[in-house]
């Protein structure tokens, strides 16, 4: 319990958070490029001595990276290159090296020490996902790349800053290794003015209560967050609970990538065990968690603890109450040099796997799956002068799944990072393109008695020769968001080139795209699964829907038993449709998933996944390939979007047991 008056801890509480919303103000106004200054794809907080987040922003940044932890880092630099001095700022984006505080090579993060009286009370952290960082491809991120080596420059925790003074050895490196190296040395200075800001609001507090208080009240806003989310926890039927759902593919073959999770919950606590993820991928989607109760596979857990109590603080004590299994070598745990450039399409399928676990605890309070995926789509087009201009046009989503008594959010999904959408004005200044179409995208929500939300379409004509488009995290275009309670899953994603002319292209997920001035390039984002019967679905609000561009009038009958006539409700026939109707229930996969699990049965990839990881790392990817080779032989090309019959289903499944036994 702390010593500090309960109205004095929530002052301070409240001057933290201010100070870590003030820092991400500095440094979105001081930012260079778009995805700073308009997508915020960037945050700030105030960390503790134990390298935690005790303070956070609520409304600006990157709303995921609670969980993060800094004292790794601060621990290697002081081991490597000496105490930490006034005016020193480390600087890191190696996911390894940094055991998990930087994710992928292009968020570059920095730490400040802030002193008092020669001693070190806080500190300041900042990070900003930066142009690129060098490698293969423009931007750094590619889903192909089979190991770190190939993503960029890898920056250890180093001093940027020593004593106040840039290192001009370090500086040199990055201009060096980077396509864009003023555009990143404007948002590094960004960075460091964030930083400033934060050590200047601190002084001032310390100015105002003291030392004492001002640490004090850092670990006691973590217990009192901590036992907040205990409250929260205790509130949930006690039991083990376990979902799984999978990426479409690892980008390299046609096999989709499992993630599994099972939670307990008893007590006050709960534990997440992955046991059951398929082995680390040889492409970019694996997640460096480092074995740690990592932000990327916690996030549902804060967001859960802040949906039942609003009053819990935001900070890292909120994840107290959680521990966590992440088998070494899976796609959670990934072992080095594991490429790690496209993590975010994993860690939303964690969201949603957690979602579902969570889900069967508290079936009226989850809702059904989101879209399942954040497209960055990035734009690499030459200059007039040489080099290339490397911008992102827009951090492409879809909407939020319906939940009990409320649509899902159309055309918005902060579920794991809350970035804004850029203006059109804005990119089409900046790069090379025209958009002629930006808006949300009719009948993708998945049915039901509420609606999930509708996923986006991007079209836009490309203005230069020679110029690449880059789709990073593409998901959701095989396997659909899930529906619950009988609803729905929302429809699949698409990439299309030149749609409707001659040259028309339809493509699956992309590495990197050469595109000539006149194309045209279209992005549709999955939408989002609907909850409960869609037959239950007031007749009124279909009507809405179709007025307002959500649902077709063909799709509000189909999908609802709603008949429209002259733009009205058709009673006698709405009543027929629906009375014609079967009834729904349960979770709602979708065809190609029901298709998938009728061979490749969760009782059997668990088995299958524990015997490969307990193969040498090297053997395991060829190994797995070798066995679904196997198995996927006498199935249809295009297993499982067609269906397959019973017969081949059974042969599948007889052949998947022979290779589980001679693993």
């Amino acid at each position: 319990m702390s010593s500090l008056d309960p109205v004095l801890l929530e002052i301070l509480g409240n001057k933290f958070a201010s100070v870590t919303e003030e820092m991400c103000l500095t440094l979105q106004r001081t930012g260079r490029t778009l995805y700073v200054k308009e997508t915020a794809d960037f945050a700030c907080a105030l960390a503790g001595l134990d390298g935690r987040f005790f303070a956070y922003p609520r409304s600006i940044g990157v709303s995921g990276f609670v969980g993060l932890e800094c004292l790794p880092a601060i621990e290697a630099v002081i081991a490597t290159q000496g105490a930490l001095e006034p005016g020193d700022v480390i600087l890191t984006n190696d996911p390894y090296r940094s055991t998990g505080l930087a994710t992928h090579l292009p968020d570059l993060h920095m730490i400040e020490p802030y002193f008092h009286d020669g001693e070190i009370v806080a500190y300041g952290w900042c990070f900003v996902h930066c142009s690129d960082v060098g490698g293969r491809v423009a931007s750094s991120i590619s889903p192909v790349n089979t190991e770190i080596f190939q993503e960029g420059l890898r920056i250890p925790p180093v001093k940027l800053m020593r004593r106040g003074e840039m290192s001009p050895e370090v500086k040199l490196f990055l201009d060096a290794n980077s396509r864009t190296p003023e555009a990143n040395m404007g948002d590094i200075r960004a960075m460091l003015a964030s930083l400033a800001t934060g050590r200047r609001r601190v002084a001032q507090m310390l100015g105002q209560h003291g030392a004492f208080e001002l640490t004090a009240a850092q670990e006691a806003l973590m217990s009192y967050a901590a036992g907040k989310a205990e409250a929260v926890l205790r509130q949930m039927p006690e039991g083990r609970y376990s979902f799984a759902d999978y990426l479409d593919d690892d980008a390299a073959s046609r096999l989709p990538v499992r993630v599994a999770v099972t939670i307990e919950i008893k007590d006050g606590k709960v534990h997440l065990d992955f046991t059951g993820t398929d082995p680390q991928v040889a492409t970019a989607m694996n997640i460096p968690s480092c074995g740690r109760p990592h932000a990327w596979l916690t996030l549902r857990m804060l967001a859960l603890v802040q949906t039942l109590d609003r009053s819990a603080p935001l900070n890292a004590g909120l994840l107290r109450p959680l521990s966590i299994t992440t088998p070494l070598g899976s796609l959670v745990n990934p072992e080095e040099p594991a490429a790690t450039g496209v993590r975010h399409a994993a860690a939303i399928r964690v969201n949603d796997i957690l979602n579902g676990a969570f889900g069967i605890a508290l079936p009226d309070v989850l809702p059904a799956a989101a879209s399942g995926t954040v497209i960055p789509i990035v734009m690499s087009e030459p200059k007039p002068t040489g080099g290339r201009m490397v911008q992102v046009i827009e951090p492409l989503i879809g909407g939020t799944g319906a939940r009990r008594g409320h649509d899902g959010v159309d055309g918005r999904d902060s579920g794991i990072s809350n970035l804004a959408n850029n203006p059109v004005e804005t990119v089409e200044a900046e790069l090379g393109v025209e958009v002629l179409h930006y808006a949300l995208r009719s009948d993708s929500g998945g049915a039901g008695q509420w609606r999930g939300g509708c996923g986006m379409e991007l079209s836009f004509r490309v203005l230069t020769d020679g110029s690449h488009v880059l789709g990073r995290g593409m998901e959701r275009l095989l396997f659909r968001p899930w529906g619950q309670a009988g609803g729905q899953p929302g429809q699949p994603g698409s990439l299309v080139i030149n749609e409707g002319h001659p040259r028309e292209r339809r493509l699956g997920k992309i590495d990197v795209l050469e595109v000539q001035a006149g194309d045209i390039v279209t992005f549709r984002t999955p939408g989002a699964g609907g909850w409960g019967d869609p037959m239950q679905r007031a007749p009124e609000a279909v009507l809405a829907d179709v007025e307002a561009g959500f649902v077709t009038a063909e799709r509000a009958r189909r999908d609802y038993g709603v008949a429209l006539t002259g733009g009205r409700i058709d009673t006698e026939a709405t009543a027929a449709l629906r009375s014609a109707a079967g009834t729904n229930a349960g979770t709602v996969f979708g065809p190609e998933r029901d298709t998938w699990d009728g061979v490749f049965a969760p009782a059997l990839m668990d088995r299958l996944n524990a015997a490969l990881l307990a193969l040498p790392l090297s053997r395991r990817q060829s190994r797995r390939r070798e066995i679904f080779e196997t198995v996927l032989a006498d199935l249809p090309t295009n297993f499982p979007r067609s269906p397959v019959s019973d017969t081949q289903r059974e042969a599948a499944a007889r052949r998947l047991e022979t290779c589980l036994n001679t693993i």
